[in-house]
């Protein structure tokens, strides 16, 4: 009768020892920072709309893809042309965080020909040699045409930056 007490005991006990064979699966580490090198990354336009109830003054349109190359410094920190939006705006990180595979970002742009500025804001997580997120973009212009847009990105390290720090941008 004692040995019955004991059974479910020792049945459980001998389980959890047989669960401590296998090995877990591994998962990959946040990175501390980007690695320096040249970036390639692809945006599709997921939403936009007005804020003014007038056409959004951007080319782009839900659905659009497009694929932009900049470099990321020895430091760990993108290029603003990476996150713009426009091949043309002229942008700059007003604020950053970019540490333990969290990486945020917010930007201020001017576009030619609009007076005013374009937002972008980027949320997402990186490892070592590329980056995901999303970027969402508010416009305030003087002018009719602002809009709020968001865009799902991805990026990934494709090699060592140019001498020059070029960037390249095309749509598709």
């Amino acid at each position: 009768m004692r040995a019955m007490k004991w059974a479910p005991v020792i049945g459980a006990a001998m389980m959890l020892a047989a669960c401590g064979g296998e090995k877990p699966a591994t998962v990959e580490a946040a990175a501390d920072a980007l690695k320096a090198g040249l970036y390639e990354l692809t945006s599709e336009v997921t939403a936009l709309s007005s804020t003014d109830n007038t056409t959004p003054f951007t080319k782009l349109k839900v659905g659009d893809k497009t694929t932009v190359k900049a470099c990321v410094g020895a430091d760990g920190k993108p290029a603003p042309e990476l996150f713009a939006e426009a091949e043309g705006d002229k942008c700059e990180i007003k604020n950053s965080y970019i540490r333990h595979g969290r990486l945020s970002a917010q930007m201020s742009c001017t576009r030619e020909g609009k007076r005013g500025e374009v937002m972008p804001a980027m949320m997402g997580g990186f490892k070592a040699d590329s980056f995901e997120g999303e970027i969402t973009s508010l416009s305030y212009f003087v002018e009719d045409g602002d809009y709020r847009m968001s865009r799902k990105v991805s990026a990934k390290r494709v090699g060592d930056c140019p001498a020059a720090g070029a960037t390249e941008e095309k749509a598709s």
